[in-house]
């Protein structure tokens, strides 16, 4: 899967438009993703990520970077083996497409702020 172009509040992915925050996974989109509380990432809101046991995983956090990922949750992702890259969400896309046809990644993507 490759990501197409990214603007604030778009995504095209595959050639499909989607408009709100999203999780890639190997083969298909999640256009329903969000988080508990909405700009701070919490272990749970990448649950079914981390279960598909990815080699890295990728968390764009907006177009400002205004989603916090507190280091707690990114040292128990990194406790279960995966690697995890947090950027914002611009350059977290173009490290997808770098990574997703050599490893098995999974990016999930804060679109606004």
């Amino acid at each position: 899967m490759k990501i197409d172009s990214y603007s604030f509040g778009r995504i095209v992915v595959n050639g499909k438009t989607y408009t709100s925050d999203v999780i890639l996974y190997p083969g298909r989109v999640d256009a329903s993703w969000w988080r508990k509380e909405g700009h701070l990432l919490q272990l749970a809101d990448v649950a079914e990520a981390l279960q598909a046991k990815p080699d890295v995983l990728i968390i764009g956090t907006g177009y400002a970077g205004i989603m916090h990922v507190p280091r707690a949750t990114v040292e128990q992702i990194v406790a279960q083996g995966i690697e995890v890259k947090v950027e914002r969400t611009s350059k977290a896309v173009a490290l997808y497409n770098e990574l997703e046809s050599a490893q098995t990644v999974i990016a999930a993507l804060h679109i606004t702020c």
